[in-house]
Protein backbone atom coordinates (compact mmCIF):
# COMPACT_ATOMS: atom_id res chain seq x y z
CA UNK A 1 0.00 0.00 0.00
CA UNK A 2 1.26 3.48 -0.85
CA UNK A 3 2.09 5.62 2.18
CA UNK A 4 -0.54 8.20 1.18
CA UNK A 5 -3.22 5.50 1.07
CA UNK A 6 -2.63 4.44 4.67
CA UNK A 7 -5.14 5.68 7.25
CA UNK A 8 -4.90 8.50 9.76
CA UNK A 9 -5.15 7.20 13.32
CA UNK A 10 -7.15 9.20 15.87
CA UNK A 11 -7.59 8.32 19.53
CA UNK A 12 -9.43 9.80 22.50
CA UNK A 13 -10.31 8.72 26.02
CA UNK A 14 -13.88 8.25 24.85
CA UNK A 15 -16.37 9.90 22.55
CA UNK A 16 -15.35 13.57 22.64
CA UNK A 17 -12.68 13.10 20.00
CA UNK A 18 -15.45 12.61 17.46
CA UNK A 19 -15.48 16.42 17.16
CA UNK A 20 -11.90 16.16 15.88
CA UNK A 21 -12.78 13.15 13.70
CA UNK A 22 -15.67 15.14 12.20
CA UNK A 23 -13.52 18.17 11.33
CA UNK A 24 -10.75 16.03 9.82
CA UNK A 25 -13.26 14.10 7.73
CA UNK A 26 -14.76 17.38 6.52
CA UNK A 27 -11.37 18.86 5.62
CA UNK A 28 -9.99 15.64 4.10
CA UNK A 29 -12.89 13.68 2.60
CA UNK A 30 -10.60 11.36 0.62
CA UNK A 31 -8.64 10.13 3.64
CA UNK A 32 -9.07 6.84 5.45
CA UNK A 33 -9.68 7.37 9.18
CA UNK A 34 -9.40 4.96 12.11
CA UNK A 35 -10.79 6.19 15.43
CA UNK A 36 -10.18 4.56 18.80
CA UNK A 37 -12.24 5.57 21.83
CA UNK A 38 -10.86 4.16 25.07
CA UNK A 39 -14.29 4.06 26.69
CA UNK A 40 -13.37 1.34 29.20
CA UNK A 41 -10.91 3.71 30.89
CA UNK A 42 -12.73 7.03 30.38
CA UNK A 43 -12.27 9.71 31.66
CA UNK A 44 -8.59 10.54 31.40
CA UNK A 45 -9.07 13.97 32.99
CA UNK A 46 -9.15 12.53 36.52
CA UNK A 47 -6.23 10.10 36.07
CA UNK A 48 -2.58 10.62 37.08
CA UNK A 49 -0.13 11.79 34.40
CA UNK A 50 1.69 8.43 34.49
CA UNK A 51 -1.57 6.54 33.95
CA UNK A 52 -2.57 8.79 31.05
CA UNK A 53 0.82 8.26 29.40
CA UNK A 54 0.49 4.47 29.73
CA UNK A 55 -2.99 4.50 28.21
CA UNK A 56 -1.87 6.77 25.37
CA UNK A 57 1.05 4.51 24.48
CA UNK A 58 -1.26 1.47 24.42
CA UNK A 59 -3.71 3.35 22.19
CA UNK A 60 -0.89 4.30 19.84
CA UNK A 61 0.35 0.71 19.67
CA UNK A 62 -3.15 -0.44 18.69
CA UNK A 63 -3.40 2.10 15.88
CA UNK A 64 0.07 1.25 14.59
CA UNK A 65 -1.12 -2.32 14.06
CA UNK A 66 -3.49 -0.79 11.49
CA UNK A 67 -0.55 0.80 9.64
CA UNK A 68 -1.57 4.40 10.25
CA UNK A 69 0.54 7.04 8.51
CA UNK A 70 0.03 9.71 11.16
CA UNK A 71 -1.46 9.98 14.61
CA UNK A 72 -3.88 12.52 16.07
CA UNK A 73 -4.19 12.60 19.86
CA UNK A 74 -7.76 13.91 20.01
CA UNK A 75 -7.79 14.22 23.79
CA UNK A 76 -6.62 17.35 25.56
CA UNK A 77 -5.40 15.52 28.66
CA UNK A 78 -3.52 12.89 26.64
CA UNK A 79 -2.08 15.62 24.41
CA UNK A 80 -0.85 17.50 27.47
CA UNK A 81 0.84 14.54 29.12
CA UNK A 82 1.83 12.08 26.40
CA UNK A 83 2.31 13.73 23.00
CA UNK A 84 6.02 14.44 23.46
CA UNK A 85 6.73 10.83 24.45
CA UNK A 86 4.68 9.51 21.51
CA UNK A 87 6.67 11.72 19.13
CA UNK A 88 9.93 10.44 20.60
CA UNK A 89 9.03 6.75 20.59
CA UNK A 90 7.14 6.25 17.34
CA UNK A 91 8.41 6.95 13.80
CA UNK A 92 5.40 8.77 12.37
CA UNK A 93 4.01 12.31 12.38
CA UNK A 94 1.92 12.89 15.54
CA UNK A 95 -0.14 15.87 16.56
CA UNK A 96 -2.26 16.75 19.59
CA UNK A 97 -5.06 19.25 20.12
CA UNK A 98 -3.35 21.63 22.57
CA UNK A 99 -0.83 23.39 20.31
CA UNK A 100 -3.31 24.01 17.45
CA UNK A 101 -5.82 25.51 19.90
CA UNK A 102 -3.13 27.66 21.52
CA UNK A 103 -1.91 28.94 18.12
CA UNK A 104 -5.45 29.82 17.06
CA UNK A 105 -6.05 31.72 20.31
CA UNK A 106 -2.79 33.67 20.11
CA UNK A 107 -3.60 34.65 16.52
CA UNK A 108 -6.80 36.47 17.53
CA UNK A 109 -6.42 37.50 21.18
CA UNK A 110 -5.90 41.16 22.06
CA UNK A 111 -4.54 40.45 25.50
CA UNK A 112 -6.43 37.99 27.72
CA UNK A 113 -7.27 34.35 26.98
CA UNK A 114 -9.55 32.05 28.97
CA UNK A 115 -8.99 28.28 28.96
CA UNK A 116 -11.65 25.76 30.00
CA UNK A 117 -11.18 22.00 30.19
CA UNK A 118 -11.16 18.93 32.38
CA UNK A 119 -9.35 18.88 35.71
CA UNK A 120 -6.45 16.96 34.14
CA UNK A 121 -6.01 19.39 31.26
CA UNK A 122 -6.18 22.45 33.49
CA UNK A 123 -3.82 20.94 36.08
CA UNK A 124 -1.27 20.17 33.36
CA UNK A 125 -0.92 23.89 32.50
CA UNK A 126 -0.43 22.74 28.91
CA UNK A 127 -2.40 25.59 27.32
CA UNK A 128 -0.83 28.44 29.34
CA UNK A 129 2.64 27.03 28.61
CA UNK A 130 1.90 26.73 24.88
CA UNK A 131 0.42 30.23 24.73
CA UNK A 132 3.32 31.81 26.60
CA UNK A 133 5.83 30.13 24.29
CA UNK A 134 4.09 31.85 21.39
CA UNK A 135 3.41 35.22 23.06
CA UNK A 136 4.58 35.81 26.65
CA UNK A 137 2.73 39.12 26.85
CA UNK A 138 -0.73 37.50 26.81
CA UNK A 139 -2.55 36.90 30.10
CA UNK A 140 -4.12 33.46 30.58
CA UNK A 141 -6.94 32.51 32.96
CA UNK A 142 -7.92 28.84 33.38
CA UNK A 143 -10.99 27.08 34.73
CA UNK A 144 -11.77 23.37 35.13
CA UNK A 145 -15.37 22.53 34.17
CA UNK A 146 -15.86 18.87 35.16
CA UNK A 147 -19.66 18.72 34.82
CA UNK A 148 -19.78 19.87 31.19
CA UNK A 149 -18.77 16.50 29.74
CA UNK A 150 -21.74 14.84 31.46
CA UNK A 151 -24.10 17.52 30.15
CA UNK A 152 -22.93 16.90 26.60
CA UNK A 153 -23.30 13.14 26.86
CA UNK A 154 -26.83 13.59 28.25
CA UNK A 155 -27.66 15.77 25.25
CA UNK A 156 -28.27 18.83 27.45
CA UNK A 157 -26.61 21.26 25.10
CA UNK A 158 -28.70 24.43 25.11
CA UNK A 159 -31.16 24.33 28.00
CA UNK A 160 -31.50 26.15 31.33
CA UNK A 161 -29.33 23.63 33.20
CA UNK A 162 -26.51 23.89 30.67
CA UNK A 163 -26.69 27.68 30.83
CA UNK A 164 -26.64 27.84 34.64
CA UNK A 165 -23.71 25.43 34.94
CA UNK A 166 -21.77 27.28 32.25
CA UNK A 167 -22.45 30.65 33.90
CA UNK A 168 -21.12 29.27 37.18
CA UNK A 169 -17.90 27.92 35.63
CA UNK A 170 -17.21 30.99 33.50
CA UNK A 171 -17.97 33.62 36.16
CA UNK A 172 -14.32 34.31 37.04
CA UNK A 173 -13.23 34.35 33.39
CA UNK A 174 -15.92 36.88 32.58
CA UNK A 175 -14.89 39.02 35.55
CA UNK A 176 -11.34 38.82 34.22
CA UNK A 177 -12.51 40.38 30.93
CA UNK A 178 -11.19 37.67 28.62
CA UNK A 179 -11.39 38.46 24.91
CA UNK A 180 -10.80 34.86 23.74
CA UNK A 181 -12.13 31.55 25.10
CA UNK A 182 -10.40 28.26 24.24
CA UNK A 183 -12.58 25.14 24.38
CA UNK A 184 -9.94 22.86 25.87
CA UNK A 185 -12.02 19.69 25.80
CA UNK A 186 -13.27 17.92 22.70
CA UNK A 187 -16.80 17.65 24.14
CA UNK A 188 -17.17 21.40 24.45
CA UNK A 189 -17.82 22.35 20.79
CA UNK A 190 -21.30 20.86 21.20
CA UNK A 191 -21.99 23.55 23.83
CA UNK A 192 -20.80 26.37 21.58
CA UNK A 193 -24.23 28.03 21.45
CA UNK A 194 -24.41 28.05 25.25
CA UNK A 195 -20.88 29.45 25.56
CA UNK A 196 -21.77 32.18 23.09
CA UNK A 197 -24.86 33.07 25.09
CA UNK A 198 -22.85 33.27 28.32
CA UNK A 199 -19.74 35.16 27.14
CA UNK A 200 -21.41 37.37 24.55
CA UNK A 201 -20.52 38.33 21.01
CA UNK A 202 -17.36 40.19 21.94
CA UNK A 203 -15.38 37.10 22.95
CA UNK A 204 -13.72 34.93 20.29
CA UNK A 205 -14.40 31.21 20.83
CA UNK A 206 -11.63 28.84 19.74
CA UNK A 207 -12.68 25.30 18.81
CA UNK A 208 -9.54 23.15 19.13
CA UNK A 209 -11.10 20.50 16.88
CA UNK A 210 -11.29 22.95 13.97
CA UNK A 211 -7.79 24.22 14.63
CA UNK A 212 -6.43 20.66 14.78
CA UNK A 213 -7.93 19.66 11.45
CA UNK A 214 -6.09 22.54 9.77
CA UNK A 215 -2.82 21.40 11.35
CA UNK A 216 -3.46 17.84 10.14
CA UNK A 217 -3.85 19.06 6.56
CA UNK A 218 -0.58 21.01 6.80
CA UNK A 219 1.32 18.11 8.37
CA UNK A 220 0.16 15.66 5.70
CA UNK A 221 1.19 18.01 2.91
CA UNK A 222 4.59 18.74 4.51
CA UNK A 223 5.31 15.00 4.68
CA UNK A 224 3.89 14.13 1.24
CA UNK A 225 1.21 11.94 2.84
CA UNK A 226 -2.03 13.58 1.69
CA UNK A 227 -4.34 11.24 -0.22
CA UNK A 228 -5.55 13.13 -3.28
CA UNK A 229 -7.89 10.61 -4.91
CA UNK A 230 -10.28 7.82 -4.05
CA UNK A 231 -13.11 7.65 -1.56
CA UNK A 232 -12.57 8.14 2.12
CA UNK A 233 -13.63 5.52 4.64
CA UNK A 234 -13.94 5.38 8.42
CA UNK A 235 -13.54 2.68 11.04
CA UNK A 236 -14.37 3.12 14.71
CA UNK A 237 -13.18 1.00 17.63
CA UNK A 238 -14.01 1.30 21.32
CA UNK A 239 -12.89 -0.58 24.40
CA UNK A 240 -16.33 -0.72 26.10
CA UNK A 241 -20.07 -0.28 25.41
CA UNK A 242 -20.19 0.18 21.62
CA UNK A 243 -23.99 0.59 21.66
CA UNK A 244 -23.79 3.60 23.98
CA UNK A 245 -20.98 5.05 21.86
CA UNK A 246 -23.16 4.76 18.76
CA UNK A 247 -26.11 6.43 20.52
CA UNK A 248 -24.17 9.36 21.96
CA UNK A 249 -21.96 9.62 18.88
CA UNK A 250 -24.94 10.70 16.81
CA UNK A 251 -24.98 13.94 18.84
CA UNK A 252 -21.43 14.62 17.71
CA UNK A 253 -21.71 13.74 14.03
CA UNK A 254 -25.41 14.55 13.45
CA UNK A 255 -25.67 11.26 11.58
CA UNK A 256 -25.33 7.54 12.14
CA UNK A 257 -21.81 6.32 12.83
CA UNK A 258 -19.91 3.72 10.85
CA UNK A 259 -20.07 0.29 12.55
CA UNK A 260 -18.50 0.48 16.02
CA UNK A 261 -16.36 -2.50 17.04
CA UNK A 262 -15.27 -3.39 20.58
CA UNK A 263 -11.62 -4.32 21.08
CA UNK A 264 -9.22 -5.20 23.90
CA UNK A 265 -6.00 -3.23 24.06
CA UNK A 266 -4.13 -5.35 26.61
Amino acid sequence: MREADKPIGIFDSGIGGLTVFKEIRKALPQERLIYLGDTARFPYGTKSPATVVRYALENTAFLLKHQVKMLVVACNTASAYSLEMIQERFPLPAIGVVDPGAKAAVAVSKGKIGIIGTEGTISSQAYPKAIRRLNPSLAVLSQACPLLVSLVEEGWLDNEIATKVTEHYLADLRKGNIDTLVLGCTHYPLLKATFRKVVGEGVRIIDSAEATSGEVVSLLEENGLRRMEGEGESHIYVTYLPQRFERVGRLFLHEDLPPVHQVDLV
